[in-house]
Protein backbone atom coordinates (compact mmCIF):
# COMPACT_ATOMS: atom_id res chain seq x y z
CA UNK A 1 0.00 0.00 0.00
CA UNK A 2 1.31 3.44 -0.92
CA UNK A 3 2.11 5.43 2.27
CA UNK A 4 0.14 8.59 2.94
CA UNK A 5 2.36 11.58 2.11
CA UNK A 6 2.74 14.16 4.88
CA UNK A 7 3.19 17.82 4.00
CA UNK A 8 3.84 20.93 6.09
CA UNK A 9 3.13 24.37 4.65
CA UNK A 10 4.85 27.36 6.30
CA UNK A 11 3.44 30.89 5.97
CA UNK A 12 4.05 33.08 9.03
CA UNK A 13 3.43 36.47 7.39
CA UNK A 14 0.24 38.53 7.58
CA UNK A 15 -3.44 37.67 7.28
CA UNK A 16 -3.72 38.15 3.53
CA UNK A 17 -0.57 36.11 2.90
CA UNK A 18 -2.00 33.17 4.84
CA UNK A 19 -5.30 33.37 2.96
CA UNK A 20 -3.55 33.32 -0.42
CA UNK A 21 -1.38 30.39 0.69
CA UNK A 22 -4.49 28.27 1.26
CA UNK A 23 -4.49 27.66 -2.51
CA UNK A 24 -1.60 25.26 -1.81
CA UNK A 25 -3.85 23.19 0.46
CA UNK A 26 -6.52 22.99 -2.23
CA UNK A 27 -4.07 22.06 -4.98
CA UNK A 28 -2.28 19.37 -2.96
CA UNK A 29 -5.55 17.83 -1.81
CA UNK A 30 -6.98 17.87 -5.34
CA UNK A 31 -4.11 15.82 -6.75
CA UNK A 32 -3.12 13.88 -3.61
CA UNK A 33 -6.43 13.35 -1.75
CA UNK A 34 -4.78 11.01 0.77
CA UNK A 35 -2.09 13.50 1.80
CA UNK A 36 -1.87 14.64 5.39
CA UNK A 37 -1.46 18.42 5.38
CA UNK A 38 -0.37 20.61 8.31
CA UNK A 39 0.10 24.38 8.33
CA UNK A 40 2.29 26.79 10.33
CA UNK A 41 1.20 30.40 10.92
CA UNK A 42 2.24 33.24 13.22
CA UNK A 43 0.34 33.59 16.48
CA UNK A 44 -3.03 35.26 15.91
CA UNK A 45 -3.54 33.97 12.38
CA UNK A 46 -4.52 30.45 13.43
CA UNK A 47 -8.14 31.63 13.65
CA UNK A 48 -8.21 31.77 9.83
CA UNK A 49 -7.83 28.00 9.67
CA UNK A 50 -10.17 27.10 12.54
CA UNK A 51 -12.15 23.97 11.64
CA UNK A 52 -10.44 23.65 8.25
CA UNK A 53 -11.59 20.26 6.89
CA UNK A 54 -8.43 19.61 4.85
CA UNK A 55 -5.87 20.25 7.58
CA UNK A 56 -4.76 17.88 10.31
CA UNK A 57 -2.89 20.33 12.56
CA UNK A 58 -2.34 24.09 12.59
CA UNK A 59 0.92 25.04 14.31
CA UNK A 60 1.69 28.48 15.70
CA UNK A 61 4.98 30.40 15.76
CA UNK A 62 4.93 32.81 18.69
CA UNK A 63 7.10 35.74 17.62
CA UNK A 64 6.98 37.21 21.14
CA UNK A 65 9.15 34.26 22.21
CA UNK A 66 10.60 33.72 18.79
CA UNK A 67 13.64 31.52 19.38
CA UNK A 68 12.10 29.36 22.08
CA UNK A 69 9.05 28.81 19.88
CA UNK A 70 11.31 28.08 16.91
CA UNK A 71 13.20 25.36 18.78
CA UNK A 72 9.99 23.79 20.11
CA UNK A 73 8.55 23.61 16.60
CA UNK A 74 11.78 22.21 15.16
CA UNK A 75 11.75 19.38 17.71
CA UNK A 76 8.10 18.64 16.93
CA UNK A 77 8.68 18.59 13.18
CA UNK A 78 11.76 16.37 13.44
CA UNK A 79 9.70 13.82 15.37
CA UNK A 80 7.01 13.85 12.67
CA UNK A 81 9.52 13.55 9.82
CA UNK A 82 7.46 15.15 7.09
CA UNK A 83 7.82 13.88 3.56
CA UNK A 84 7.80 17.49 2.39
CA UNK A 85 8.02 20.98 3.89
CA UNK A 86 6.89 23.85 1.64
CA UNK A 87 8.07 27.26 2.83
CA UNK A 88 6.16 30.15 1.30
CA UNK A 89 8.11 32.71 3.34
CA UNK A 90 11.30 34.39 2.18
CA UNK A 91 12.77 35.22 5.60
CA UNK A 92 15.52 33.60 7.61
CA UNK A 93 13.50 32.31 10.59
CA UNK A 94 11.25 30.07 8.53
CA UNK A 95 14.17 29.10 6.29
CA UNK A 96 16.09 27.84 9.30
CA UNK A 97 13.02 25.99 10.56
CA UNK A 98 12.59 24.36 7.15
CA UNK A 99 16.16 23.06 7.25
CA UNK A 100 15.84 21.94 10.88
CA UNK A 101 12.61 20.04 10.14
CA UNK A 102 14.51 17.05 8.81
CA UNK A 103 11.96 16.62 6.01
CA UNK A 104 12.85 14.40 3.07
CA UNK A 105 12.03 17.22 0.63
CA UNK A 106 12.27 20.92 1.43
CA UNK A 107 11.00 23.51 -1.06
CA UNK A 108 11.11 27.29 -0.91
CA UNK A 109 11.87 30.48 -2.80
CA UNK A 110 15.48 31.16 -3.67
CA UNK A 111 15.30 34.57 -1.95
CA UNK A 112 15.16 32.85 1.43
CA UNK A 113 18.59 33.20 3.09
CA UNK A 114 18.61 29.46 3.89
CA UNK A 115 17.41 28.32 0.46
CA UNK A 116 20.85 26.95 -0.42
CA UNK A 117 20.07 24.16 2.01
CA UNK A 118 16.63 23.38 0.53
CA UNK A 119 16.07 20.39 -1.73
CA UNK A 120 14.43 22.63 -4.32
CA UNK A 121 14.79 26.38 -4.85
CA UNK A 122 12.15 28.26 -6.85
CA UNK A 123 12.61 31.67 -8.47
CA UNK A 124 10.47 34.51 -7.09
CA UNK A 125 9.67 37.71 -8.96
CA UNK A 126 7.15 40.43 -8.20
CA UNK A 127 4.79 41.28 -11.05
CA UNK A 128 3.66 39.41 -14.14
CA UNK A 129 1.64 36.79 -12.23
CA UNK A 130 -0.66 36.67 -9.21
CA UNK A 131 0.79 35.80 -5.82
CA UNK A 132 -1.28 32.61 -5.83
CA UNK A 133 0.44 31.51 -9.05
CA UNK A 134 3.83 32.34 -7.53
CA UNK A 135 3.00 30.23 -4.49
CA UNK A 136 1.72 27.34 -6.59
CA UNK A 137 5.06 27.23 -8.43
CA UNK A 138 6.42 25.67 -5.22
CA UNK A 139 4.42 22.54 -6.04
CA UNK A 140 6.13 21.94 -9.40
CA UNK A 141 8.94 19.80 -7.91
CA UNK A 142 6.24 17.49 -6.53
CA UNK A 143 4.61 17.08 -9.91
CA UNK A 144 1.41 18.74 -8.71
CA UNK A 145 -0.22 20.57 -11.60
CA UNK A 146 -3.56 21.47 -10.02
CA UNK A 147 -4.09 25.24 -9.89
CA UNK A 148 -6.65 26.03 -7.23
CA UNK A 149 -7.89 29.27 -5.74
CA UNK A 150 -7.47 30.14 -2.08
CA UNK A 151 -10.37 29.03 0.08
CA UNK A 152 -11.56 29.51 3.65
CA UNK A 153 -14.05 27.36 5.52
CA UNK A 154 -16.22 29.24 8.03
CA UNK A 155 -17.97 26.75 10.28
CA UNK A 156 -21.76 26.58 10.84
CA UNK A 157 -21.16 28.52 14.07
CA UNK A 158 -19.55 31.37 12.11
CA UNK A 159 -22.49 31.56 9.70
CA UNK A 160 -24.96 31.45 12.61
CA UNK A 161 -23.15 34.32 14.31
CA UNK A 162 -23.63 36.69 11.34
CA UNK A 163 -27.14 35.58 10.38
CA UNK A 164 -28.83 38.51 12.23
CA UNK A 165 -27.06 40.94 9.87
CA UNK A 166 -28.07 39.13 6.69
CA UNK A 167 -31.75 39.95 6.38
CA UNK A 168 -32.36 41.85 3.16
CA UNK A 169 -29.83 43.30 0.75
CA UNK A 170 -26.57 44.53 2.23
CA UNK A 171 -23.04 45.51 1.25
CA UNK A 172 -19.89 45.45 3.33
CA UNK A 173 -17.19 48.12 3.40
CA UNK A 174 -13.74 47.49 4.89
CA UNK A 175 -12.29 51.01 4.91
CA UNK A 176 -9.03 50.37 6.77
CA UNK A 177 -5.54 49.22 5.87
CA UNK A 178 -2.32 48.85 7.84
CA UNK A 179 -0.80 51.40 5.44
CA UNK A 180 -2.17 54.91 5.01
CA UNK A 181 -1.39 55.09 1.28
CA UNK A 182 -3.35 51.87 0.60
CA UNK A 183 -6.46 53.32 2.22
CA UNK A 184 -9.15 55.39 0.52
CA UNK A 185 -9.78 58.35 2.87
CA UNK A 186 -12.73 58.12 5.25
CA UNK A 187 -14.36 61.19 3.71
CA UNK A 188 -14.49 59.48 0.31
CA UNK A 189 -16.00 56.31 1.74
CA UNK A 190 -18.61 58.48 3.45
CA UNK A 191 -19.36 60.41 0.26
CA UNK A 192 -19.81 57.14 -1.62
CA UNK A 193 -22.14 55.70 1.03
CA UNK A 194 -24.24 58.87 1.01
CA UNK A 195 -25.11 58.03 -2.60
CA UNK A 196 -25.92 54.36 -1.89
CA UNK A 197 -29.58 53.43 -1.58
CA UNK A 198 -31.68 50.30 -1.30
CA UNK A 199 -29.39 48.36 1.01
CA UNK A 200 -27.82 48.34 4.45
CA UNK A 201 -24.11 48.98 4.91
CA UNK A 202 -21.96 46.88 7.26
CA UNK A 203 -18.53 48.24 8.11
CA UNK A 204 -15.89 45.58 8.80
CA UNK A 205 -12.49 45.72 10.45
CA UNK A 206 -10.50 44.85 13.52
CA UNK A 207 -10.64 46.52 16.95
CA UNK A 208 -8.05 49.10 15.84
CA UNK A 209 -10.30 50.14 12.93
CA UNK A 210 -13.30 51.12 15.05
CA UNK A 211 -12.46 54.82 15.21
CA UNK A 212 -11.97 55.03 11.44
CA UNK A 213 -15.31 53.30 10.90
CA UNK A 214 -16.93 55.67 13.40
CA UNK A 215 -15.58 58.53 11.30
CA UNK A 216 -17.10 57.05 8.14
CA UNK A 217 -20.48 56.71 9.88
CA UNK A 218 -20.34 60.26 11.25
CA UNK A 219 -19.70 61.82 7.84
CA UNK A 220 -22.26 59.93 5.74
CA UNK A 221 -25.92 60.71 5.28
CA UNK A 222 -26.79 57.05 4.67
CA UNK A 223 -29.34 56.14 7.29
CA UNK A 224 -28.48 52.49 7.83
CA UNK A 225 -24.78 51.97 8.44
CA UNK A 226 -23.67 49.51 11.13
CA UNK A 227 -20.13 49.58 12.48
CA UNK A 228 -19.03 45.99 13.15
CA UNK A 229 -15.32 46.73 13.50
CA UNK A 230 -13.86 44.62 16.27
CA UNK A 231 -17.06 42.60 16.75
CA UNK A 232 -16.50 39.74 14.31
CA UNK A 233 -13.72 37.20 13.88
CA UNK A 234 -11.99 36.84 10.53
CA UNK A 235 -14.03 33.79 9.56
CA UNK A 236 -17.26 35.48 10.70
CA UNK A 237 -16.37 38.45 8.50
CA UNK A 238 -15.69 36.06 5.61
CA UNK A 239 -19.07 34.38 6.16
CA UNK A 240 -20.77 37.79 6.11
CA UNK A 241 -18.95 38.83 2.92
CA UNK A 242 -20.11 35.66 1.18
CA UNK A 243 -23.73 36.82 1.31
CA UNK A 244 -23.21 40.48 0.43
CA UNK A 245 -24.43 42.13 -2.76
CA UNK A 246 -20.96 43.67 -2.97
CA UNK A 247 -17.88 43.98 -0.76
CA UNK A 248 -15.82 47.16 -0.95
CA UNK A 249 -12.22 46.82 0.17
CA UNK A 250 -8.79 48.40 -0.11
CA UNK A 251 -5.65 46.55 -1.20
CA UNK A 252 -5.57 44.77 2.15
CA UNK A 253 -6.55 41.55 3.95
CA UNK A 254 -10.36 41.84 3.40
CA UNK A 255 -9.70 41.74 -0.34
CA UNK A 256 -8.23 38.25 0.07
CA UNK A 257 -11.01 37.15 2.41
CA UNK A 258 -13.44 37.98 -0.39
CA UNK A 259 -11.33 36.06 -2.93
CA UNK A 260 -11.23 33.01 -0.66
CA UNK A 261 -15.04 33.03 -0.40
CA UNK A 262 -15.50 33.83 -4.12
CA UNK A 263 -17.58 36.76 -2.88
CA UNK A 264 -18.34 39.78 -5.11
CA UNK A 265 -15.69 42.42 -4.51
CA UNK A 266 -14.72 45.92 -5.56
CA UNK A 267 -11.04 46.42 -4.77
CA UNK A 268 -9.70 49.97 -4.42
CA UNK A 269 -6.01 50.40 -5.25
CA UNK A 270 -4.48 53.72 -4.26
CA UNK A 271 -0.66 53.82 -4.12
CA UNK A 272 -0.17 50.17 -5.14
CA UNK A 273 -1.06 48.31 -8.33
CA UNK A 274 -2.95 45.06 -8.93
CA UNK A 275 -0.07 44.18 -11.30
CA UNK A 276 2.04 43.43 -8.23
CA UNK A 277 0.05 40.20 -8.04
CA UNK A 278 -2.41 40.83 -5.24
CA UNK A 279 -5.57 41.66 -7.16
CA UNK A 280 -9.02 40.10 -6.60
CA UNK A 281 -9.74 36.54 -7.71
CA UNK A 282 -13.52 36.35 -7.27
CA UNK A 283 -15.64 35.62 -10.34
CA UNK A 284 -17.43 38.95 -9.74
CA UNK A 285 -14.59 41.38 -9.13
CA UNK A 286 -13.66 44.90 -10.18
CA UNK A 287 -10.53 46.96 -9.58
CA UNK A 288 -11.08 50.67 -8.95
CA UNK A 289 -8.14 53.05 -9.20
CA UNK A 290 -7.38 56.60 -10.23
CA UNK A 291 -8.07 57.44 -13.84
CA UNK A 292 -5.27 60.00 -13.84
CA UNK A 293 -1.75 59.17 -14.95
CA UNK A 294 0.53 59.85 -12.00
CA UNK A 295 4.31 59.65 -12.41
CA UNK A 296 4.65 58.88 -8.69
CA UNK A 297 2.40 55.81 -8.77
CA UNK A 298 3.24 53.23 -7.61
CA UNK A 299 5.43 54.66 -4.87
CA UNK A 300 6.41 51.23 -3.56
CA UNK A 301 5.52 47.58 -3.34
CA UNK A 302 3.80 48.03 0.00
CA UNK A 303 2.29 51.17 1.50
CA UNK A 304 3.58 54.22 3.34
CA UNK A 305 2.57 56.00 6.53
CA UNK A 306 2.16 59.17 4.49
CA UNK A 307 2.11 60.13 0.82
CA UNK A 308 5.78 60.69 -0.18
CA UNK A 309 4.71 63.53 -2.49
CA UNK A 310 2.36 65.13 0.02
CA UNK A 311 -0.72 65.23 -2.25
CA UNK A 312 -2.12 61.64 -2.17
CA UNK A 313 -3.74 62.09 -5.58
CA UNK A 314 -3.71 58.33 -6.19
CA UNK A 315 -6.56 58.20 -3.67
CA UNK A 316 -8.21 61.61 -3.75
CA UNK A 317 -8.81 61.46 -7.51
CA UNK A 318 -10.86 58.27 -7.25
CA UNK A 319 -14.49 59.22 -7.90
CA UNK A 320 -17.53 57.90 -6.05
CA UNK A 321 -19.13 57.10 -9.42
CA UNK A 322 -16.44 54.45 -9.97
CA UNK A 323 -17.56 52.72 -6.78
CA UNK A 324 -21.27 53.14 -7.45
CA UNK A 325 -20.87 51.54 -10.89
CA UNK A 326 -20.19 48.15 -9.30
CA UNK A 327 -23.24 48.12 -7.02
CA UNK A 328 -26.02 46.07 -8.59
Amino acid sequence: MKPRPSVLIIQTAFIGDVVLATALIESIQAQEPDATIDFLVRKGNEVLLEGHPKLRTVYVLDKQRKYQSLMELARTFRKIRYDCVINVQRFATTGLLTVMSGASITIGFEKNPFSRFFSRRIAHTIGEVHEVTRNLSLLAPLGIQSSSRPRLYPTPAHYERVKPYQSGKYITVSPASVWFTKQLPAAQWSEFLSSVSGCRVLLLGGPDDKSLCDEVVAKTSHGEVINLAGQLSLLESAALMAGAAMNYVNDSAPLHLASAMNAPVTAVFCSTLPDFGFGPLSDDSTVVQTEQRLECRPCGLHGHRNCPEGHFRCATTIRKEQLLATLR
